[in-house]
């Protein structure tokens, strides 16, 4: 079955930096927009932030000016630079299209930050 994968999660004490990387099977110069999310225990998946083909970026109040999100169509990649993290940005964090997500979940990159 094809599915996203997600890297480069880990722990990290509160003001570090993480980069994840998502890895889309196929062409994702076909696809418009894609999207990180987040989950953490007991809440919802909420979208993180998104970014379109042509380069416009959407970003949730909660990580503005903190996450950068980027794409790399030559190597079918989406990458989140997560920069001052904080304990609350500790999450499952998964990839897919937005608004419709088209692939199945992948298991996402665990990101814990300590206080």
């Amino acid at each position: 079955q094809v599915r996203l994968a997600e890297s480069g999660g880990g722990l990290v004490q509160a003001g570090g930096s993480l980069r994840l990387s998502c890895t889309v099977p196929g062409n994702i110069f076909r696809i418009n927009t894609m999207g990180w999310f987040r989950q953490a225990p007991g809440k919802q998946r909420e979208l993180v932030a998104r970014i379109t083909n042509g380069g416009s970026t959407y970003y949730a109040d909660s990580v503005k000016g903190r996450f950068t999100i980027s794409r790399d169509n030559a190597k079918n990649t989406v990458y989140l630079q997560m920069n001052s993290l904080k304990p609350e940005d500790t999450a499952v964090y998964t990839c897919n299209t937005v608004p419709t997500t088209y692939y199945p979940w992948g298991q996402g990159t665990q990101v814990t930050v300590s206080s």
